[in-house]
């Protein structure tokens, strides 16, 4: 009988968390992104880069920054098609041209569309099914995923609907926005460590945003850290939003931020080892109970396991060889009864 794997059988019935790069890079004019592309190249699919349309086009503009960032979509410095674009908000008159624009004049779709300042549910859907229509349009095979950034009360109040939105992959935490919109009422200590973590307002937008991603499957995503000098502030805050608040994936804006967030969010080597054991074993037994080293294991603790052999592929850690099979792809119907 064939060996199933974990992709198979640990979600029978329910749509697998969906998984993306531990990092999330933004560039918005033609030399940052030229930098950003050349370190993916070099470091490999551990970190996405975002294109900036919002922030990144100049007033008035606006459909020329969107045909540079189509340029550099499926072109030679986009090597693994891990490349994304931020379009401009609901409210901006030109969010439908970078839309049409963008996936008009791509050799390669985007790997997905941000899509900030959400304050509707509505706003965020409309958004969505405009992409899915013009990509059908425009005979694109595959869909292309929306991120929805959180930085408004309006999305905060409604976060778990919008992760609930079908076409949506993952929420982003927008910190300077979330505080800006308080007017005053959060001190700017807030927007950095250790105000970050502690403000009882940011903390609950945090953890709002992360507990519904995690309850509709999707990619909690922690806003950026200002720090630009010292990276053991930025591997120390990436720790925290791993560790304390559930975020599996985080925004660089700058390049010397990427390697330290990626490390931040790789699991030590103990727990790769260990999760290459358990799911082995798993495997041998069919997916039914095991014990390792005096614990006794079943599907329930094989997903967390699972994930932690994801996180480690999606952060470019090394899994042993054996384990390499546990990522073949699932079988179809007729290989499962052949």
């Amino acid at each position: 009988m064939r060996a199933l794997t974990p992709a198979e059988v640990l979600f029978e019935g329910e749509t697998p968390p969906a998984a993306l790069p531990a990092c999330d890079h933004y560039a918005g004019s033609e030399k940052l992104i030229l930098k950003s592309l050349a370190l993916q190249q070099s470091l490999g699919p551990v970190f996405d880069v975002t294109l900036d349309c919002e922030d990144g086009a100049q007033v008035g503009r606006e459909a020329e920054h969107a045909e540079l960032v189509a340029s550099f979509l499926g072109g030679e410095h986009d090597r693994f098609g891990r490349v994304g674009v931020r379009i401009h908000d609901f409210d901006h008159p030109h969010w439908r041209d970078d839309v049409r624009l963008i996936l008009r004049a791509a050799k390669r779709a985007p790997a997905y569309v941000t899509l900030p300042k959400v304050r509707r549910v509505a706003d965020a859907a409309e958004m969505v099914a405009f992409v899915e229509a013009t990509r059908l349009e425009l005979g694109i095979a595959q869909p292309v995923p929306a991120q929805v950034l959180v930085e408004t009360h309006g999305a905060l109040a409604h976060v778990f609907e919008l992760a609930a939105l079908r076409g949506v992959e993952a929420l982003s935490f927008g910190l300077m926005d979330f505080v800006s919109a308080h007017t005053g009422a959060i001190p700017d200590g807030a927007m950095r460590s250790p105000g970050q973590f502690d403000h009882p307002l940011v903390r609950r937008a945090k953890l709002e945003i992360a507990a519904a991603c995690h309850a509709h499957g999707k990619v909690p995503s922690h806003n950026v850290t200002t720090e630009v000098r010292d990276m053991d502030v930025v591997a120390s805050d990436a720790r925290r939003a791993r560790n304390e608040f559930g975020y599996t994936r985080m925004w660089s804006i700058h390049p010397a931020q990427i390697p330290a967030i990626v490390a931040a969010f790789a699991p030590r080597e103990e727990e790769v080892t260990t999760a290459a054991e358990i799911l082995l074993a798993a495997q041998t037994a069919q997916w039914g109970p095991t014990r390792h080293r005096d614990t006794l294991h079943d599907r329930a603790s094989y997903r967390y396991y699972w994930s932690v052999l994801q996180r480690a592929r999606s952060t470019g850690h090394g899994i042993p060889d054996e384990a390499a099979p546990l990522f073949a792809p699932a079988a179809t119907a007729e290989e499962r009864t052949s």
